[in-house]
């Protein structure tokens, strides 16, 4: 199978008609047409076999993810998507993963009314980089650097259980079957958080979406707004899903690990904003209206720096690094 009829026959489909896009793959460039008032949000995720995913897994989940990272930035930024498209490097043409692949990545940007509208496919190390377009109305986008002093801190969702199930899947530490089975799905197949971004604009001060690990993503927000933060650590922990597993005499132990995994853990995907006090049931009907939980783990202060506390208060003094590509 040449390089055009892969193409053809595993990432070409009609063209959608809400009118967003006004030419889709087939020519040298494709054409967005934002509604009037409407920003374009722009932004591009590469992930890479061995660094990013294991070379065994799942084409069908593997599809999913590497679109669902670049919605993750969509919902961050308060934008609808719009349209995607797909740069694919692969060591040989094997249909089987072809099939599976596009399903996965298809059948989520059918969920969210993305169109796949051009890219390039080349023979390599196996290499997925997906470039996403969104709309958010002028002068409404969610940024980074709107936090102020005062204002809570707040997380989506579950935090820590990709980490617990990469440390699992690397042998690290030991999971029953059913369990690493629940955490690799958040690992695998995370969920965007674009309805909830969508329903905190005018809300949230400041927001951005977790991949990396909460610290060291917060850390971003901290500097683009000029403050710091206080997180309640022991509350942090509580939002992994995994959490019953962590009872009994080690319980020392697995708390610092729990606190690894939601702290810096990595690949949550989730959404961490700001917003006043004053609004802390418009952030409840935000998470209402988006079908999703959110929880309150700190607050901005104007202090620099990011202070980490336990359930009673007491600072703590551990070291939680979050993923960094050149970081060793």
């Amino acid at each position: 199978m040449g390089e055009f009829d892969l193409i053809a026959r595993y990432f070409t489909r009609p063209a959608r008609a809400d009118g967003a896009v006004a030419l889709g793959v087939g020519d040298d460039c494709a054409l967005l047409a934002p509604r009037p008032g409407m920003q374009l949000a722009i932004s591009s995720d590469m992930l890479v076999e061995g660094r990013h995913f294991f070379a065994d897994v799942d084409p069908l989940t593997l599809g999913h993810k590497a679109l669902a990272v670049n919605l993750s930035d969509l919902a961050a930024s308060g934008a609808r998507p719009l349209a995607f498209t797909l740069a694919l490097a692969l060591p040989r043409v094997h249909e089987p993963w072809l099939q599976r692949f596009s399903e996965g990545l298809l059948r989520l940007a059918d969920a969210h009314c993305c169109e796949l509208i051009g890219g390039d496919t080349t023979q390599g190390p196996l290499n997925i980089c997906i470039t996403v377009f969104g709309e958010v109305p002028a002068g409404q986008a969610l940024l980074r650097s709107g936090a102020r002093a005062g204002d809570d801190i707040w997380v989506s969702g579950t935090l820590g259980d990709a980490r617990l199930a990469l440390e699992a899947l690397q042998g690290r530490i030991g999971l029953p079957a059913g369990t690493l089975a629940r955490a690799r799905t958040r690992l695998e197949t995370p969920t965007p958080r674009v309805a909830l971004g969508q329903a905190l604009r005018g809300i949230a001060t400041s927001a951005l979406d977790l991949s990396d690990g909460l610290l060291g993503d917060l850390g971003h927000i901290l500097r683009a707004s000029g403050v710091g933060a206080e997180i309640d650590a022991d509350e942090t922990s509580k939002l992994i899903a995994a959490r019953a597993l962590f009872t009994g005499a080690t319980a020392r132990l697995d708390m610092e690990l729990l606190r690894q995994c939601t702290l810096a853990g990595g690949d949550d995907y989730e959404l961490a904003f700001t917003a006043p006090p004053a609004l802390r049931e418009a952030v409840a009907g935000a998470a209402a209206t988006a079908g999703t939980p959110v929880a309150r783990i700190g607050r901005i202060s104007a202090e620099p720096g990011l202070r980490l506390a336990d359930a009673q208060g007491r600072p703590l003094a551990g070291r939680y690094a979050s993923f960094d590509h050149f970081g060793g």
